[in-house]
This record gives structure tokens, C-alpha cells and sequence, in this order.
């Protein structure tokens, strides 16, 4: 997949949740999928291009989320979960 459709994906899973990154970065990370800075930048492993849609999603959601919840506590997970599920966020 190609970066610029790839940030695309990330861009449309923005609005759905209602945040905006600062910045999308894609480059080669070691340890993990991706992550967030509290400044809003995020930072997605170049890896992360040649899996599947869901697992994708899963990892972008999870990243868009900590612009709203700095924690992985009740609320991200019950978010991360709705989100994932089709479950109806107002």
C-alpha cells in the first residue's frame, strides 16, 4: 500500500473519532506498530503498509485514540472496542 493512501486511512479514522493529528509519520520503528506523541504527532512502523485492513485499523484506531485518552484505562479500551465493533459513538 502506498503511504499517501495509507495516511488517507489515517485521516478518515481522524474524523470518524473527532481528533487531529498534527503530524503522520511513516518510517522504520524497532519495537513497535506505531505511537503517539502529546504533541499530536504520530509515527506509524513502514511495516505497518503491507498488513491486512483490520489490523491496520486496530493499530490506527489505537494511536488516534490517545489524542483523546492518554491511558490505555476503561474508557480507551470501551472506545477502542465501539469503534472497532461498529458500536455507535456520540
Amino acid at each position: 500500500m502506498p503511504a499517501d493512501v495509507f495516511k488517507s486511512e489515517v485521516l478518515a479514522w481522524a474524523r470518524r473519532i473527532g481528533v487531529e493529528p498534527k503530524e503522520i509519520h511513516i518510517r522504520p520503528m524497532k519495537r513497535k506498530w506505531a505511537s503517539c506523541s502529546q504533541s499530536g504527532r504520530l509515527t506509524f512502523d513502514t511495516e505497518l503498509l503491507c498488513q491486512s485492513a483490520d489490523f491496520r485499523a486496530k493499530v490506527i484506531v489505537h494511536e488516534l485514540l490517545h489524542l483523546k485518552v492518554p491511558n490505555h484505562g476503561p474508557l480507551f479500551k470501551a472506545l477502542f472496542k465501539a469503534y472497532l465493533t461498529g458500536g455507535q459513538i456520540r
